[in-house]
C-alpha cells in the first residue's frame, strides 16, 4: 500500500505539473475564467482517474508525454463534472476539496463558464498532435471520452440522480445510475491507456471489466463515508442523500452488507488483471485503496 499510495503522489504531481502547463494565464480580460479553471483543477484531490490513466499507459509502454496529456484531459472533465454539481441549480454545495466551491469563490456564472472550458479544452488536448501521432488514436480517445461524458454516460446519470430525489429507486436502477453517472468515466480513464497503447481487443476488453466492477466498488464505498465520514475528513458535506430521501447503496442493503459487496467487488475488479501479471499491480493495489479509504 505505501507503493500504491508515493505512485498517487507522484502521479498526482506530474498531472497538476501537465494542468498547469496546459491552463496558463494569458494576462487577458478573460483570464477571470480561466483562474476558475484553474482553481477547479489545481486545488487537489486525490487523482485517482489520472492515476489509472497513467498506470495502464504504462502496462502498454506508451510515451510519457501522452499518457500525462491524456489524464489531464480526463482530470478536466471529472473537474467540470465537480464545478457543475456544486451549483446552487444541482446540489447546491459550499465546500469541496476542503475549500469553498468554484460558484462561492467566484461566482455562478464564472463556475458555468469554468465548467463548460475545462470540458471543451478537454477535448482539445485529446485531439492535439502533441497527444499522439496517429490520427485515428486521437479520434479514438474523443469519441471513448465523448461517449463516457455525455447524455449516455456521466450527464444521463446525473440526470437519473436528480429524478432520484422524486423517484424511488431499486437496486438495478441504482446500479445502472452509478454506472453511468461514476462508473464511465473512471472506465475510460483505463480504457484510453490501451488506445493509446494500440492495445489488443481482449486487453481493452480485460481493462473494461476491471473498471467496471472498480467503479461499482467506488461508489459503494462513497456511499459508506457519506453514512460514517464528517465534513471535517471527507472535505466536503455529508449525509445529503439522506436527508433529501435519496436510496443508495447503503440505505437498500445495510452496511454491513455494503460493505461485503464492495469488498467483492474489489477481489473480483483484481482478477480481471490476471492477464497483466504483475504490469497489473498498480490497479490491483488500487482496487483495494477505493474500499479502504478514509475519504
Amino acid at each position: 500500500m505505501d507503493n500504491l499510495k508515493q505512485g498517487m503522489i507522484d502521479a498526482g504531481e506530474a498531472v497538476q505539473e501537465t494542468l498547469d502547463d496546459l491552463l496558463k494565464l494569458g494576462g487577458d480580460p478573460e483570464d477571470r475564467v480561466i483562474e476558475a479553471m484553474r482553481y477547479a483543477c489545481l486545488g487537489g484531490g486525490k487523482r485517482i482517474r489520472p492515476f489509472m490513466v497513467l498506470s495502464s499507459a504504462a502496462m502498454f509502454g506508451v510515451d510519457i508525454n501522452a499518457a500525462l496529456r491524456s489524464a489531464a484531459a480526463v482530470e478536466m472533465v471529472h473537474c467540470y463534472s465537480l464545478v457543475h454539481d456544486d451549483l446552487p441549480a444541482m446540489d447546491d454545495d459550499d465546500l469541496r476539496r476542503g475549500k469553498p466551491t468554484c460558484h462561492k469563490q467566484f461566482d455562478e456564472a464564472t463556475a458555468i463558464l469554468a465548467g463548460d472550458a475545462l470540458l471543451t479544452r478537454a477535448f482539445e488536448v485529446l485531439s492535439h498532435d502533441d497527444t499522439h501521432g496517429d490520427a485515428r488514436v486521437r479520434a479514438d480517445l474523443v469519441l471513448t471520452l465523448a461517449q463516457a461524458a455525455g447524455d449516455r454516460g456521466m450527464v444521463g446519470g446525473q440526470m437519473l440522480d436528480i429524478l432520484a430525489e422524486e423517484t424511488e429507486l431499486n437496486m438495478p436502477e441504482i446500479t445502472r445510475m452509478q454506472r453511468m453517472k461514476t462508473g464511465m468515466l473512471i472506465s475510460v480513464s483505463c480504457e484510453i491507456g490501451a488506445i493509446l497503447g494500440k492495445a489488443s481487443k481482449s486487453a481493452r476488453q480485460a481493462l473494461h471489466a476491471y473498471a467496471h466492477d472498480l467503479g461499482l466498488a467506488f461508489q459503494i464505498a462513497d456511499d459508506l463515508l457519506d453514512v460514517e465520514s464528517d465534513s471535517e475528513t471527507m472535505g466536503k458535506a455529508t449525509g445529503k442523500d439522506a436527508v433529501a430521501g435519496k436510496a443508495t447503496f447503503v440505505s437498500l442493503m445495510g452496511v454491513e452488507r455494503a460493505r461485503g459487496q464492495a469488498l467483492m467487488l474489489s477481489d473480483q475488479a483484481m482478477q480481471h488483471l490476471d492477464i497483466f501479471a504483475e504490469k497489473g499491480d498498480p490497479l490491483r493495489a488500487l482496487a483495494r485503496f477505493v474500499v479502504e479509504r478514509s475519504n
